[in-house]
């Protein structure tokens, strides 16, 4: 199968050998160097086989005893024994598996952080995240690709379109759900519009008294899906726009600067706050003052910018937190015949500093 898998497992403190909490399977029945069965956790605690099913395997339909549910765990953790999720998966169709497909381009500190906190969170929530790389794959291929794993959800990419989303819920998937600007048929989406991000940069540069705007577009390949939408919300502000176009080198930012100096620019949105340090670091190389000769504004609000001297202005992105998309992804999941749900979670506005 193409592609890379990396998956992010649930964390377990680490016992030392010969406390309480150290697996003990032969004292419960279990021969030294035998795998521990569903039979044996049952024995153990107690309980049926299909009491062990129902615990370890979340089944919401069945009550079962808080008292019973810790005697199962407890039992289960003495043994060892973990679910078979092969098993598992055959019986009910699926896996527990959420499928995050690895972004093929860079997508910045912030959106790494987001990323990493959904994944956590859906840990919590029992899921198996994993990060499935498909360089060279797209639409329907990608999404067979991802099928033959029987992801429980996946969190699909832009580009994904109705025929790779029908194939991905025909292969048992119960929720698929979009990341981009567009809602996509067949799926629910998660719309990061990022036209927002590019209007309230332009907006606060008006404000400042600039009409002629430069807007930085990254040559990296792929970065073209955020920086156009944020290209065309600083257009929409009225202003008149000039690109920009730079590669994250401090070779093309020197290029950049002296260009932008001939141009008679006097105010720069540079894509993001990496951009714009970069930018500004070579604007000053040439002399020029911030802001009274260059303004310069980013996007993403990073630490770092506020440390610059003049501190950088910036665009805050407000996203989800990955708990609240967690607890979606688990009620998407649980309701599979749900209608599809469309929500805005991107929200930008301007925090103006010293750089403007």
């Amino acid at each position: 199968m193409p592609g890379v898998m990396v998956q992010i497992p649930k964390q377990q403190p680490a016992q030392p050998p010969g406390t309480s909490g150290a697996a003990r399977p032969e004292a419960a029945g279990v021969a030294r160097g035998a795998v521990p069965t569903s039979a044996d956790v049952a024995r153990l605690a107690g309980v049926s086989r299909a009491t062990v099913s129902y615990v370890l395997n979340n089944t919401s339909a069945v009550r079962i005893s808080e008292p019973t549910r810790r005697r199962v765990h407890e039992a289960a953790k003495e043994l060892g024994y973990v679910p078979h999720a092969a098993a598992r998966s055959l019986r009910a169709g699926h896996t527990r598996i959420v499928l995050m497909p690895t972004p093929e381009v860079p997508v910045g500190p912030l959106y790494s952080a987001f990323l990493n906190e959904l994944q956590w969170a859906l840990s919590r929530l029992d899921y198996t995240v994993v990060q499935y790389g498909s360089v060279g794959l797209g639409g329907e291929q990608a999404a067979r690709a991802w099928a033959e794993l029987r992801p429980v959800a996946v969190l699909a990419p832009v580009g994904m379109g109705p025929d790779g989303i029908g194939i991905l819920r025909r292969s048992g998937a119960k929720a698929v759900i979009t990341l981009g600007p567009d809602p996509v048929a067949g799926a629910h989406a998660l719309i990061m519009d990022h036209r927002e991000v590019g209007r309230a940069a332009g907006d606060h540069l008006i404000a400042r008294g600039h009409r002629r705007i430069g807007v930085v577009m990254p040559r990296e390949e792929g970065l073209g899906t955020f920086a156009l939408p944020r290209l065309a919300g600083v257009e929409d502000t009225g202003a008149e726009v000039v690109r920009l176009p730079l590669a994250y080198e401090e070779e093309d930012a020197a290029r950049a600067a002296g260009h932008l100096r001939e141009r008679g620019l006097g105010a720069v949105f540079a894509y993001n706050d990496e951009y714009a340090m970069l930018l500004m670091r070579a604007l000053q190389d040439t002399g020029a003052a911030i802001p009274d000769d260059v303004a310069v504004i980013g996007a993403d609000d990073l630490m770092l910018g506020r440390l610059l001297r003049p501190r950088l202005s910036t665009v805050r992105i407000d996203l989800p937190s990955g708990e609240e998309l967690a607890g979606l992804v688990d009620r998407l999941v649980r309701d599979p015949a749900a209608e599809p749900e469309v929500r805005n979670v991107l929200g930008a506005s301007a925090v103006p500093r010293a750089s403007t």
